[in-house]
Order: structure tokens, then sequence, then C-alpha cells
């Protein structure tokens, strides 16, 4: 796990070795335990390295092939690098290191870019042959390892963070004032290649791509969800042994190891099969740490009880109060370099450093789950929508009422939403549907009385496509949105404190698996994941198994600004940054606060909106060059007052 910068020069010059230096040191929380830079020709990089596996100076990076040839920088991990290291040797390849890095090197001599298929991992890299002069590289399947592009006149950047390009003076980088309206005004977050800077691009997940000596680049798209389903005569079992061995590989470490725990199904499960793999192996469950955020307003004390009891995990509870996680928005977004979706973004960023300052470097969490195996409450929707829009009443009846029982709701109510959702998809169908749509979503906008004009002014109507049946809504999940903001989230707020994440169940076995399975696998009656949940029976505490909740990772944000935070949410809408911000209607916001307070509305989710947008757009313009250092409890640094406050 690691980052790094490299230039290649589009006018043949070798990049100044000066800018190589300033950019892998704004890396240098990706890589603590080391640096090194390569520079020869058009083509220059820095690296930062944080070790994982093989901690010798064996492992450093650059790393070169054994004749010279090729150069490698990686960030990332291969969790099946000891059964492709056996491969590899039996067809003639020696090695020097214990590590993922020079098997990686090995397998693109061997097998070129068809070596991507083999892979089993997350990663983003560089292949530098030094005779081509032609770079090779690629984005893991699902993105969970950065990789961003820039280009201009002189130039074509790559980098593992935007600050890499947007702080060392490679360029002066503008906000892009299209994507900040998108999210303020539709809450889109990561959902394409475009960021909250102009001219840096992400490249896109499963991408591989070219660079010739000239600096052309050629990307293709390597790896897609497969949309073939397979027949399985016992899913929930098949299913068991292929997360059992993600566990197992997933565990490769010569650092210490911890999880990530909550009362949720997806965690639990990860726990548990981690402490039984420990135990099968003769170690002690008793030495894995399991780190926990326990919000006061949604109350899980049993069922993470049942899982500390079953498995004997030690854990360690976060304890962060509101008005520490509220000054420590900034240094967050300096991390993130984008806005981010909520205030659990913050907890998540404390969470990281406190596994740190229990010296834990890896850490297992359940991210992904809820979208390859439908883990959202909206899901059910999709489901019923799709069996009466294909003729099976009596299968949609069923779940609705198994569902309507389980959760005290009437049924009719239920029905209600399916055929008022069929009926809208049948209308989209009709000519000029699209315009009356683009219409009305800009008549939404015009009303939104939080938002400025100007900003307002920015934002271009379109309308996304709307998918149909579950399949293909968790197709979306998983590629367009959310999962690819909360893998950016997860990847910034652990590489800020040099804790690396593994995530089970994005292992690429498990997601074609999942994908193969039949709809009704996914959900069923009342529960979502049903895979996941007969999968795990008898492996995990039976109150977590068996609970419907869906809590996620909650705070208490709501209850925070009419406290805690309402006091210093007001000093910063009094000050200059948010008035000359030029992204808000400050009376709305003030109107809405007050609103909020009373309790006789929600505004805590826009409220954190406004809070993190005024300070990002703040420092886009200004960040330092390196994180920002947590100000004193209350209002968020860098704001002066406004005129008569």
């Amino acid at each position: 796990m690691c980052g790094f910068a490299a230039v290649i020069a589009t006018d043949g010059e070798r990049p100044d070795p000066g800018l190589l230096a300033r950019m892998s040191a704004l890396l240098a929380h990706r890589g603590p335990d080391g640096h090194g830079t390569f520079a020869e020709h058009a083509f220059a990089v820095g690296f930062r390295r944080l070790a994982i596996l093989d901690l010798a100076p064996s492992g450093h990076q650059p790393m070169f092939s054994p004749d010279g040839r090729h150069v490698i920088v990686y960030n990332g991990e291969i969790y099946n690098y000891l059964e492709l290291r056996d491969e590899l040797v039996s067809r003639g390849h020696s090695f020097r290191s214990s590590g993922d890095t020079e098997v990686l090197l090995a397998a693109y001599r061997e097998w070129g870019a068809d070596c991507l298929g083999r892979l089993n991992g997350m990663w983003a890299f560089l292949i530098y042959d030094r005779e081509s002069r032609r770079v090779f590289g690629a984005r893991d399947r699902f993105g969970i390892k950065p990789l961003y592009c820039y280009r201009d006149a002189g130039r074509l950047v790559f980098a593992s963070e935007i600050k890499a390009v947007r702080d060392s003076g490679v360029a002066k980088l503008s906000p892009d004032h299209g994507t900040i309206a998108r999210f303020l005004l539709e809450d889109r977050l990561d959902d394409s290649e475009r960021t909250f800077y102009q001219g840096v691009e992400q490249v896109p997940a499963g991408t591989a791509f070219e660079v010739d000596d000239s600096a052309r680049m050629r990307s293709w798209r390597y790896w897609s969800i497969p949309a073939t389903p397979r027949a399985c005569a016992d899913p929930a079992r098949a299913y068991r042994e292929l997360f059992d061995d993600a566990i197992r590989i997933h565990m490769r470490s010569d650092v210490s190891l911890g999880v990530q725990l909550s009362g949720g199904l997806d965690s639990t499960s990860i726990v548990c099969r981690t402490a039984w793999q420990l135990a099968g192996s003769g170690r002690s469950a008793g030495d894995l740490q399991a780190f926990c955020y326990l919000s006061p307003d949604f109350d899980e004390t049993e069922q993470i009880e049942a899982t500390l009891r079953q498995t004997a995990v030690r854990q360690i509870p976060l304890d962060a109060r509101p008005d520490e996680l509220w000054a420590s928005i900034e240094r967050h977004l300096w991390h993130q370099d984008e806005p981010v979706h909520s205030f659990t973004s913050v907890v998540g960023y404390q969470l990281m450093a406190l596994a740190r300052t229990h010296d834990v470097r890896v850490l297992l969490n359940g991210q992904g789950a809820d979208e390859v195996l439908a883990g959202y409450p909206n899901y059910f929707l999709d489901y019923w929508t799709e069996l009466v829009r294909t003729g099976r009443l009596r299968v949609a009846e069923r779940e609705i009422a198994a569902y309507a029982a389980a959760h005290r709701v009437k049924p009719r109510k239920v029905r209600a939403r399916v055929l008022a959702r069929v009926a809208r998809q049948l209308l989209a169908r009709l000519p000029g549907h699209a315009q009356l749509a683009r219409a009305r979503r800009r008549g939404r906008i015009g009303a939104d009385a939080w938002v400025s004009g100007e900003l307002k002014r920015q934002w271009v109507a379109d309308v996304p496509v709307e998918a149909r049946g579950l399949d293909a809504v968790l197709r979306r999940s998983v590629e367009t949105s959310p999962l690819p903001l909360f893998l950016r989230v997860e990847d910034r707020n652990a590489m800020a404190h040099g804790v690396e994440v593994r995530l089970p169940f994005l292992d690429h076995r498990l997601v074609s698996f999942a994908f193969g399975a039949a709809p009704e696998w996914k959900l069923k009656g009342p529960c979502t994941k049903r895979l996941l949940r007969e999968a795990m029976n008898g492996q995990i505490p039976e109150v977590v198994r068996t609970q419907h909740r869906k809590y996620g990772f909650p705070t208490s944000v709501e209850s925070w600004f009419r406290r805690e935070l309402h006091e210093p949410f007001q000093d910063l809408l009094a000050s200059r940054l948010v008035r000359e911000s030029g992204l808000w209607n400050c009376k709305a916001v003030a109107a809405a606060l007050e609103q909020h307070r009373r309790g006789e509305r929600n505004h805590g989710a826009r409220l954190f909106d406004v809070a993190q947008l005024s300070l990002w757009m703040e420092g886009s313009r200004n960040w330092p060059t390196a994180a920002p250092r947590q100000s004193g409890a209350g209002t968020p640094p860098r704001h002066a007052p406004a005129p008569g406050h």
C-alpha cells in the first residue's frame, strides 16, 4: 500500500527531478516507510512506500526487473501472489524478494497485459519499458486503489492523489463548478471520471492503458461484472467456501492485522470467519483487535457483545466528541482532496487514526457487501417492481406480504409504491418524456433555496438512464454510485494514517458468484443479503444474522447540530468564508438551521455540506503543502467573521 506520482514529458524533455520530489513528498502519509525516484528520458516517477509485505529493503520501489529493462511502481496488494509466484517459478522466473511487487512485475513480463486476469487484489501501477520507452498501467477491477490523470501542453501526469498535482506546482487547478453543482443540487459524487478540479480525471476502474514514447495514451476496459447467471446446487455453501478463501488470502500480511466491527451482518461475518481461521492455524483470536464506533443514538450493543463472546476478539471503541470531529474537518478534507458524502466520513477518519495508534497497519472491513448483495432497503422496491413488470404477480404479492408483516407496514401502501414505480417506467417510454423529466428536474433545482443562483447557473441538466431490474441496479451501484465514492473515502481516510484497508467482499470471485445468483438469493421476504445470511448460518451470532434493521455506519449528526455544533455552525455561517464562497443563500441556510434546532425538520446532512464545501472551496485556492493541523475544539480554522460579527 503506497503512493506514487509520475510525469511523462510530451515534448521529450526529461522532467524536473525537483518536481517529482515535491509530488512524492505530498504523498508521504501514504508511504511513511520509504521513498524512491527514477527518471530517464521523458519519464520520471516518485514513490512512497508503506511496507506491508516483505519489510526488507528488497521490497523497495521503484523496482527493476532482473535484466533492468522494466521498472514498476505499484500501490496495492496482490493477495494471490504466493500462488502466482509458484507458477512463475515453474516457468523459469527467480525472485530476490518475498513480497508481491516483484511477482506483479514478473507476471507482466510473462503474460503482458493478460496478467491482469490472473490477479486477485487491489492495485494501481505503472510499468516503464526502458527499451521501447512505453508505459503500461492499470487500475483494479473495482477501483479500490486510486489513480488520477492530468494533461497539459507539456506533460502527462499520473498520481495517487490529486494533491500531488494541485499543490506541487505541476498546475494551478481550478474548481469544477459543474461538478460542485451536481453534488449540491443532485447529491452526485464520484459517479463519473470527472473530479472537483478541471482537467483532472480518474482512470476508470477495471481499465488498462499504454502510453507510447510520444505520450499518446490508449486505454481499454479489461474486466466487467459477468452478466451470465450460473446454476449452483447449494449457493449458500459455495458462497461460504469462497468467502472463507477470500478471508484467508486477505489475511496475508507481515504486519499487525485488525478488523472493523459494527453490529451489522458484513463486519460480523468478517470478524467471525477471521477468528475461525486464526483458531484453525493455532493462533489466538484474542490478539485480534476490533475497532468500533458506537453512536449513542443507534444502539448495537447487543449485536457487538454477542460477536465478542463468540470470537474473543478485543474491542477498541472510538470515543470522539462532536467538537473534536468538527475541529478535524479541514484536515480530513485535505486528505480527501474532494468533498465527501456525510459526517460519517469524518468519523471514519478518526477510526483509522485510532487503529494506527494501536499499531494496526492492516484492517479488514465489509465495504462492498451492500452494493453486491443488495443490502440497502431501497433495493426491495427495485426487486418488487421487476417482479410485477415481468408478470410474476404471485411472487411479488408473496414477497410484499412477507416484508410488510416483518416491518409492520400496510401491504396496500407497499403495493401502491410498486405500481407507481411501474407506471413511471411505462411513461418513460413515451415520446417527449425525456424533455419533460429534464424540465421537472430544472424546476426542482430552481426551487432549492439553499444554493446560490450563481452556482445553479453552472448546473447542466441531463437525464440519467434508469436501471431496471435488481441486477442492473446492483451493477450501477458497484460501477457508478455509491460504491466508487465509498471506496475513495475509505482509501483516503485509511492512508491518511498509513493504514491499509482490505475488502474481502470485493474479491472478484465473490462478486462474480453473487451476480450469477438469482435475484431471490439477494432479497427474500423481509431480508436483504439472503445469500450471505444463509452462508453464515451457524457461523455468526443469530442476533446479528436474523436482524432486519439497517444502520450502516450511523452518526448522531442530527442531534449534534441541535446541541454541541449549533453555535460553532452559527459562527461559521457568519464568516467571510461562507459568504464569499459563492455557493450559498446564507439567509435560507440560517433559517433552516433554526428550524433544525427547534426540531421541526432534520437538516443535519445539508448543514454539514455547508461547512465542508465552504472549507473545501477556501482550501482549493490555498491548501498548505502538508496536512493542516487539527484546530482547537469549536469552529474549523482559517475563517474570519464577516463585518459586524
